[in-house]
């Protein structure tokens, strides 16, 4: 754990303002859920909570399945992270941050394809080689949770079945987070 050197006092109704620079820097926004942990020292952590996260093993199930069903690489996110990855590198995506491109397209609620001359968006901070070719959000309950993406190289474009198969992913992960 790092210490800031900030310190904050609790007001009378027990809350604690997170200062905006850490709110920045860890991409906590207005209304995300927090959890909070305690340790037997007097520790207090909030940590981001990802409900798609908890998802773990069933999110990298579900990828493998598309990856397989479509022969297009496959990545589940949560709204910061990539969580689940399929028929590409583990350890050039696995728990990498997503880019501003895909967290814009998730804030919006907005389903992404290439076409043409629109080749793609980034895909996490640090990766080059590939951009998304699909991008859909995964929203539970109103509310953006992840996104599904297919990976495309050399400049591919999605056929209608990929972009079909891609929205139904996230419309099943989005129900599966509400009941």
């Amino acid at each position: 754990m790092k210490a800031t050197g900030i310190v904050r006092r609790i007001d009378d109704l027990g809350r604690v303002v997170i200062p905006k620079e850490i709110r920045r820097t860890m991409r906590i926004r207005e209304g995300d859920p927090l959890e909070i942990y305690t340790e037997k020292d007097g520790e207090v952590i909030f940590k981001k909570y990802s409900p798609i996260g908890e998802l773990g093993d069933f999110a990298i199930t579900y990828a493998e399945t598309l990856n397989k069903t479509t022969g297009v690489p496959t990545l589940i996110t949560d709204r910061d992270n990539i969580i689940a990855v399929s028929g590409v590198s583990k350890k050039d995506f696995m728990e990498k941050r997503v880019s501003s491109d895909i967290e814009n397209l998730m804030s919006e609620k907005e389903s992404f394809k290439s076409q043409g001359t629109n080749q793609g968006v980034s895909i996490a901070e640090g990766v080059d080689n590939c951009s998304a070719g699909v991008v859909v959000p995964i929203v539970s309950e109103g509310d953006t949770i992840g996104s599904v993406i297919f990976v495309m190289k050399d400049s591919q474009n999605p056929t209608e079945t990929e972009v079909k198969l891609a929205e139904a992913a996230a419309g099943f992960l989005g129900k599966h987070m509400e009941g």
